[in-house]
């Protein structure tokens, strides 16, 4: 747009940003009405013809549970085409990572939580008793070559508990990724997270012995904080963010979680200090732009809003 945002870099920042894409798995998943498979598959091409690299596809939790979701055995093999394309799967157990690997997931996530009370909300089950579920999943996975991912919900505040130590966020991460996950998110859940907060909790995870590589970020905008949490995540190092593509999201358990940071928003500050994401951001504002006209509803995206409205 007219050479806008103009690209004036900030010292210590990262040269290169990993866009870790959820809007397919995270963002419909709290829609109130399945969206077709096929407006999936398309919106998922769409997003990788975009220039997102990693675009977390869809999720092989019971249908009960999740039924926006339940056509993942449908959609998976409509993405076959995508070459070089991350296409990363959620699993919750055993069951499901063997629906996600006969259809020849690479890529899968486990989610745990920090906290006692939205792990039995979540998962029916303490936060050990969830680690031990995972145990045997994460070790199949690898044997099977897959690249897993280990979320953690709640690392910032909880809508039960409130204040989440950043100790006991320490202790279950590390049970994480102790467990064979290649790479940890953190899960700024209900968007309560302050730069500070996340400075502090990454400089923890440093010190008992967990590499900034290994970290990626999660932020929620319900505080309207995702995007100045993200710049305190780069700051410290973390080249991995998550985002939705038009800020689509929320948790379908968490009733005070808001949408994901949208995609855009995050490109816009990036494009801006000369960090690269290999994303086109107006063919991205255009396929939320479309996404949004198959739900219904306008992005809450700022940056799709202001773009779309341009001539």
């Amino acid at each position: 747009m007219n050479g806008l945002p103009m690209t004036v870099p900030a010292p210590g920042l990262p040269a290169r940003v990993r866009i870790h894409e959820v809007g397919a798995r995270d963002g419909l998943q709290n829609e109130k009405s399945a969206v077709p498979t096929e407006v999936k598959a398309e919106f998922i091409h769409r997003l990788a013809a975009a220039g997102l690299t990693t675009v977390e596809a869809t999720s092989f939790v019971h249908p009960k549970w999740v039924p926006q979701l339940a056509d993942a055995e449908a959609l998976f093999p409509q993405l076959a085409d995508l070459d070089g394309v991350a296409l990363p799967v959620l699993v919750p157990n055993e069951r499901g990572l063997d629906r996600a690997l006969a259809l020849g997931a690479g890529r899968i996530a486990v989610f745990g939580s920090a906290t006692e009370t939205f792990a039995a909300r979540n998962l029916n089950r303490t936060v050990a008793e969830s680690l031990a579920m995972f145990e045997p999943v994460v070790a199949r996975a690898k044997q099977e070559k897959a690249h897993v991912r280990g979320y953690l919900s709640m690392c910032f505040g909880d809508p039960w508990e409130g204040p989440v130590p950043v100790h006991q966020v320490v202790r279950v991460a590390k049970s994480l990724l102790d467990l064979g996950c290649d790479e940890l998110s953190l899960g700024d859940t209900i968007g309560v997270a302050t730069p500070g907060h996340v400075q502090e909790l990454l400089g923890s995870l440093n010190e008992a012995g967990v590499g900034t590589d290994r970290i990626g970020v999660h932020f929620h905008d319900t505080y309207g904080q995702a995007l100045s949490n993200t710049l305190a995540a780069l700051q410290h190092g973390v080249t991995t963010v998550d985002a939705s593509a038009g800020g689509l999201g929320g948790c379908p358990y968490a009733k005070s979680a808001t949408g994901n940071l949208a995609t855009e928003d995050l490109v816009w500050m990036l494009d801006g200090l000369g960090i690269e994401t290999g994303v086109d951001l107006a063919a991205l504002t255009a396929t939320s732009v479309w996404m949004a006209e198959q739900l219904g509803r306008p992005s809450p995206s700022r940056t799709v809003r202001a773009l779309s409205h341009k001539e």
